[in-house]
């Protein structure tokens, strides 16, 4: 708890008496924009300057990019500034999770990272940071904190009081409105052997679109809606994934579909939730797994812990390119550590520990949450023996044709089996697309039937 702030403890501590559904006061609501980001961020460097001060992020994509290619480093004469290994790891604890940590103690000959200068190149539409702002003095939980009202486009909690309000920013940061995306995963062997999985991938948020407002939201009661078709390898293509979340899950639940191309036909999932295995992840994964957490947080106690400065994957654009083959990238133990990008970041520490009277085989999971962004940057999660289970981590960048902060791929460790997945992989793949208007009725029971035929 040392390396952790009490800033946010203390807002906690204020809003306290008034449980979840606290909204904040106008002198916190007053701060966004000015000491503050329009996402909640502080906008000052901090002590000794190596976190820059925001001054807006990535505005405009650099020269020569055109939407559709692999998006451009803008960083790409960044130098590295030191690498932390093994060998030096006793000088880095401090900006460190318990999880990386053991990540060099498992890896020591091969794992480290290399940290360069801090760019603080998250940015948003203009709009998304005016909902931000206008949901800040309105957006509440439902009861239990499975659900949100009134926010709509913007993050719902952007100066956050409690762990569930953090975590739900991530859930519904800005992506776009739609997008189609190609790409997979590959889950290797501990001696680096694997087969690539391709997916593609179709997504409409409802909730971004700009306008929309919250008593629509209420009315549909649908967040997102998201349809995913395995394209390789042949034994499991056409295999395909309807999920339809719910902004108030109380009233609706989750709603999923399944289509098998053995049985040719669409079934409904409820399981496909929760700790239930990912799609074709060797159980190296769970299904609120992906996108580093989904789904409803209600089998977990969330807490807010502070902040505190972390290495984390940042501006990733060097292990996004298509300049880079799969085998450049997976290798045995972890990824190509030579690809990845780490700077220094101030991140949001929420904790969820699993609740008595439910199952899990995560027991405890505590995620460190980009600042300017609300992307989980790490997650260390444990199991039923309190035990470092797994490690995941988001290598992230800017979508400067939106712009937006996301991950271009996401890798979980298995620290017992020493194995990994990563999730994501799209450097030989076509670029996403978030200029793509998909319409509802591709995202219904019928179309998954329809397009797991073809």
């Amino acid at each position: 708890m040392k390396k952790i702030t009490l800033l946010s403890l203390a807002v906690s501590c204020a809003l306290a008496t008034t449980g979840a559904m606290a909204k904040i006061s106008a002198d916190e609501a007053a701060k966004l924009g000015t000491s503050l980001t329009p996402m909640g961020a502080e906008k000052g460097a901090n002590a000794d300057g190596s976190i820059p001060e925001w001054t807006g992020g990535i505005t405009s994509a650099p020269a020569g990019y055109t939407p559709g290619q692999h998006h451009i480093d803008p960083f790409a004469g960044d130098k590295v500034e030191f690498t932390v290994t093994a060998q030096n790891l006793s000088q880095y604890r401090d900006l460190l999770t318990p999880g990386q940590i053991k990540l060099f103690e498992t890896y020591p000959d091969t794992y480290k990272m290399n940290v360069y200068q801090t760019r603080r190149s998250a940015s948003f539409p203009q709009h998304v940071y005016d909902a931000s702002v206008a949901n800040a003095a309105r957006a509440e939980l439902i009861e239990g904190g499975n659900g949100i009202t009134q926010a709509a486009v913007g993050v719902p909690f952007p100066v956050p009081a409690t762990g569930l309000e953090a975590i739900w920013n991530h859930i519904l940061r800005y992506r776009g409105e739609s997008v189609i995306r190609q790409g997979g995963q590959a889950a290797p062997t501990a001696g680096g052997d694997f087969t690539y999985i391709g997916f593609d991938e179709q997504l409409i948020l409802p909730y971004n679109v700009k306008g929309a407002q919250p008593e629509q939201l209420q009315e549909s009661n649908i967040l997102f809606k998201f349809k995913q078709k395995v394209s390789e390898p042949a034994r499991l293509a056409g295999t395909a994934l309807l999920v339809h979340e719910t902004m108030d899950q109380i009233k609706t639940p989750r709603q999923a579909w399944t289509y098998n191309t053995g049985q040719r036909r669409v079934r409904r999932a409820p399981n496909v939730a929760y700790d239930a295995p990912g799609t074709a992840s060797d159980g190296l994964r769970t299904t609120d797994d992906f996108d580093m957490y989904n789904g409803a947080p209600d089998r977990y106690t969330w807490t807010l812990k502070g902040k505190q400065e972390l290495l984390i994957p940042y501006n990733d654009y060097r292990l996004h390119s298509n300049e880079l083959s799969y085998k450049d990238i997976v290798k045995p133990g972890h990824i190509n550590p030579e690809h990845v990008r780490y700077e220094k970041h101030r991140v949001w520490v929420v904790e969820a520990n699993l609740k008595e009277d439910t199952r899990h085989i995560y027991k405890k999971r505590v995620f460190f949450i980009d600042e300017d962004s609300w992307q989980i940057a790490v997650t260390d999660i444990y199991d039923n023996r309190d035990q470092l289970y797994r490690v995941g981590v988001a290598h992230g960048l800017n979508y400067y044709e939106l712009p937006a902060q996301w991950s271009t791929l996401e890798v979980f460790h298995d620290l017992q089996s020493r194995r990994y997945i990563a999730i994501g992989l799209d450097n030989q793949a076509k670029m996403y697309d978030f200029s793509s208007k998909l319409e509802e009725k591709s995202f219904t029971p019928a179309a998954l039937r329809r397009e797991g035929r073809r």
